[in-house]
Formats: structure tokens, sequence, C-alpha cells
């Protein structure tokens, strides 16, 4: 089977991505003020959001992202869906989110003032908005090498007339693909704002689940089913053993090793990043909370529902939704391993399962789901982005007076600014050898950790104080950062240690670690210091006053 696009997969492809453009630009028409950019006006309904909410979780970095961590390292990267999303969005939809709806916030960062202090807001904002940033690049870079596997070098050379070596047009197709895509979302994200993220990502997500499904269901077919991909799996483990574990036992090791590839629960001594001890105590307990709770670009969804009963069931919406993508973002690595195990690139494993099972039409079908699923997650950064750079530092330090008309043509250019800056970090990032997703979490576990402790700690306890969240915060972020550079080889060889961390890419750690260090320090300051006044400690979700922060 031909392993390139076709004209009928090229014409399926611009056929979507002209309706999405179309629809993105047909609710811009509504748009007439700030709150409509930010919040849609607060018009959203239930099943849209939590549509939105799943697309804009397993955009293109999770199909890429997540076949790749599965095909490195096994089925165990599934959890990131389910612990790390189910358990927390529930408890969100019940307790966190309604309350943030009734408040009347924008953004996180402000609430994190009015229940604290501006320093905390600032701080908490910036590295929102330094991780949203750098994530456009991140996920720009998905759809590039997605193309890349997809297309048919020779033939697109010769269309545009290119003389050069493979790798080269390569490089090329994908620059053409990440100034496309940028292009493209750029254009219907600044005419709609919220209300066009959010309605593009509902039927982007329909798409991208029946195209990987799709994927899936080929695949197992091409493999001989489940047997066929257990058999496949004990048959390239058999394959790969070491010296030293053939010495040992050879059916000891590869039954080891095809129980990590297959098992959702690994070991702590795990050669992967994923043991239990870091799923439990570093997903379930930290990064998943901190996600579905103080991520911006996910509550902000939500903080545009019509009612806050809408706002809780679009988490419940989502959380059911939620149940169904393991099996179809993590299952396609494990088939990959099966079908290409000497493929070096585990990022290349979802791309080259579609160039190689897919009919042409299908092929493009699918590629229209994939970059569905890319700027579900682009759009609704760039929204979220934005939404911060206007909200939490031009309106807040810059024009407090500002007008919805004067929020609404700001919000726009920073939007025009994040598309540019998301082209010249995609274009930085192709030239390094790390997996999207580990790049990914690693950026999230600098921060999150510390993030929730700070939000935990002023939602859930009244003596919490500013002074101390912000030191808490500070340091816990400095601690991550901290753990980061002591796991580089350059460094602790430099120092004359050993690695802090046993396993490879121990992110999960960072984020428990970084958010002991700012609860250690958030509580015996908040004992020492002044209580806040009353008008922040209200701020607790389970204060009996009534909350005086009302839409602006």
């Amino acid at each position: 089977m031909a392993t390139g696009l076709t004209t009928i997969d090229y014409l399926v492809v611009a056929i979507y991505l002209v309706g999405t453009l179309a629809l993105g630009l047909w609710i811009g028409r509504r748009v007439k003020t700030g709150k409509d950019f930010f919040l849609g006006g607060r018009q959203l309904p239930w099943w849209a959001i939590g549509m939105s909410l799943v697309a804009t979780d397993i955009g293109g970095t999770d199909i890429i992202g997540v076949g790749g961590a599965a095909f490195a390292h096994g089925l165990a990267v599934a959890n990131f869906e389910w612990i790390g999303c189910v358990p927390a969005m529930i408890v969100a939809a019940f307790v966190f989110i309604p309350y943030f709806w009734r408040i009347g916030v924008y953004t996180i960062p402000e609430f994190l003032e009015r229940r604290f202090n501006a320093s905390l807001r600032s701080a908490l904002a910036l590295c929102w908005l330094i991780f949203m940033a750098c994530n456009l690049g991140i996920m720009l870079l998905a759809s590039a090498k997605m193309m890349g596997a997809m297309v048919n070098v020779e033939a697109v050379s010769d269309w545009f007339g290119w003389e050069v070596e493979r790798s080269l047009a390569i490089a090329r197709i994908q620059w053409v693909c990440i100034l496309a895509t940028a292009a493209m979302v750029g254009v219907y994200t600044c005419a709609g704002g919220l209300a066009a993220v959010v309605y593009t990502d509902m039927i982007q997500c329909a798409v991208m689940i029946a195209g990987c499904l799709l994927v899936v269901a080929l695949g197992l077919i091409e493999i001989g089913g489940i047997s066929g991909l257990r058999e496949g799996i004990a048959q390239h483990e058999s394959d790969t053993l070491t010296e030293s574990e053939v010495g040992d036992s050879v059916d000891a090791a590869q039954t080891r090793r095809g129980r990590e590839r297959t098992s959702l629960i690994l070991p702590v001594d795990t050669a992967t990043p994923f043991p239990w001890t870091g799923i439990f105590f570093g997903l379930a307990l930290i990064l998943s909370p901190a996600y579905w709770i103080g991520n911006q670009a996910i509550v902000q969804r939500s903080l545009g529902a019509k009612s806050e009963f809408e706002a809780k069931a679009a988490y419940i919406w989502g959380a059911l939704l939620k149940n169904i993508i393991p099996f179809i973002v993590a299952v396609p690595g494990l088939i990959a391993l099966v079908m290409f195990p000497q493929l070096e690139d585990g990022d290349q494993a979802f791309p080259k399962l579609v160039s190689v099972l897919l009919p042409t039409g299908l092929r493009g079908v699918f590629l229209a789901a994939f970059i569905a699923a890319l700027m579900s997650s682009i759009d609704s950064y760039l929204n979220s982005a934005s939404t911060i750079v206007t909200n939490d530092f031009y309106r807040r330090f810059v024009n407090v007076q500002a007008d919805e008309q004067r929020i609404l043509l700001i919000g726009r250019g920073v939007t025009l600014l994040l598309v540019l800056w998301a082209i010249f970090f995609a274009g930085y990032l192709m030239g390094r050898s790390e997996g999207i997703y580990a790049i990914f979490q690693t950026m999230m576990a600098f921060f999150q950790g510390p993030a929730l402790a700070v939000l935990m700690s002023g939602l859930l306890w009244r003596r919490a104080t500013g002074t101390a969240a912000l030191i808490g915060f500070i340091a816990g972020v400095l601690s991550s950062i901290g753990l980061f550079a002591l796991t580089q080889p350059q460094v602790y060889t430099a120092l004359g240690w050993k690695p802090l961390f046993q396993i490879s890419e121990p992110f999960l750690y960072f984020s428990v670690w970084a958010f002991l260090v700012s609860l250690s320090l958030i509580v015996p300051i908040s004992l020492c210091t002044k209580p806040d006044p009353a008008s922040k400690q209200q701020y607790v979700v389970f204060a009996t006053e009534s909350q005086n922060g009302e839409p602006r």
C-alpha cells in the first residue's frame, strides 16, 4: 500500500479545513466585546464545553506523544488519561468549577488576587503564560512530524520544484505545515474567541475520536487481534533481550518486560518514566487536580457556561468521554511496536500506522482528524494565553479603565503575537531530540505542584496568607527547576554526584517534591504571619459568607 497522501487525501483535508475556518469566522461575527471574546458571552452550552474539554486535552501532542510513549515504554502511559483525568474532573465538577463560575472570574490568577494578593496573581499568570506559549510551539511541531511521515516527499518536492536531498525536503514540508496551521488557527481564534474555540472543538472532538478508533480497529485486524498484539510484544521483548538478561533467564526476562509493556501498574524500579509511585503521588494527587482545577486553558471553558449547572455538567460529560481516550491514543503505540519494531523515533509510531493502514481517502480523513485535534489544542491555548496577558497584565497594570472594545482589540493583537512566537519556538524544537510528550509534561511539572499547593490552601484553608502563598509558590517552582537541573548528566557529572532519580524523565517526581516544598512553607509561614482580612478569607470555597465578586 502506498504510504503517501494522494490528491483525494489532500482534497478531503482541504474541504475540512475550509469548513472549520468558515465556522470560526461565522461565529466571529457575533463577537463585539472583550467578554464575548474571552468567555463566549457566558452563553456556552454544557455539551459543547464538555467535548471542547476533551478535544483540548487530547490534541496533537497526545495523539503523537502518547502513542510515542506507549511505543517506547508501554501501556502505563494510559494512566495519564484514566487516573490522570477522570477522578479530578469529577471532584472539580462538584466542588471547584461551580464556585469559580459563581464568583465570575476570567482567570485562575485573578481568583488568587482576590484570595491572596496581586503579586501571587502575577507570578502564576507568568508561569501559565510561559507554559502555554511554549506549548503552542510543541503542538505545531506535532503537526509537522505527522505531515513529514505521511506525505509523499518526492511528489511534494517535484510539485514545489525542490531539488534537494530527502531530509531537507522533509524539513521544508514541516515548515510549510507549521506556517499553514498557525495561520489558519490564528485567523479563526482572533475572529471568534472562546466561542469559536468551543464550537470548532466540538466538531473536531467527534472527528478525532472516530479517526483514531478507525486506526485502532484496522491495526488490530492487521496484527491478528488482541492475541496477535500480545504475541507480537512478547516476540519483540525476546528479540531485544540484553546479554545479561539472556544469561539470567530468557523466559523470566521476556515475561517481565512483556508485562511491563502491557501493565498499567509498574514497580518502583521500572526503567520507564511511569512507576506506580510516580503515577499515584505525582499524577493522581498532584498533576491531575492541578491540571483540571487550575489550568486556565481548561477552566476557562466552564467559566463561559450559561449557568452554574451547565459548568458542572460540562465536566461530567467530559469525564465520561475521557474513558475511551486511552484506547485510541495509547494502544496504537503498542500496535506500531509490533508492526514496526525497528522504528527509531517513537513519535513517528502513530503517523507510520496511519500512512500504512489507511487507504486513499480515509488517510485524508484521518489527517483531517489529526489536524482537528491539533487545532483544538492550539486555539485553546492561544485564547487562554491571550486572556492571561490581557486580563492579568494589561487590564490589571496598564489600563485598569479599559472598555470592552479596547480589551477586544488588545486580545486579538496578543493572539497574533502569540502565533508568531509559536512558529519561532516550533522551529527551535525541530532541532532537538526529546519526545514531545516528555517536553510537555516536564514543563508542566515545573510549576503545577506549587500552583496546586497555593490553590488548595487558598480554597480550603482560611488561615492561609498571601505572604506565605507567594513564598511557597516561588520556592516550589525553584525547587522543581533545581531537581530538573540535577537530573541532567552534564550537571551531576560535573558535581561528582549520582543521578537523583533512577528512572528516565522523572517529571512526575518533580511535581511531588515541588508540591511538598510549597506546602511545607505555606503552612508554618501562614501561622506565623498576620491573618489576611475577612474580605480575602471569604473566598474559601466552603465559606458561609456571601461572595461579593461579580462578573466583570
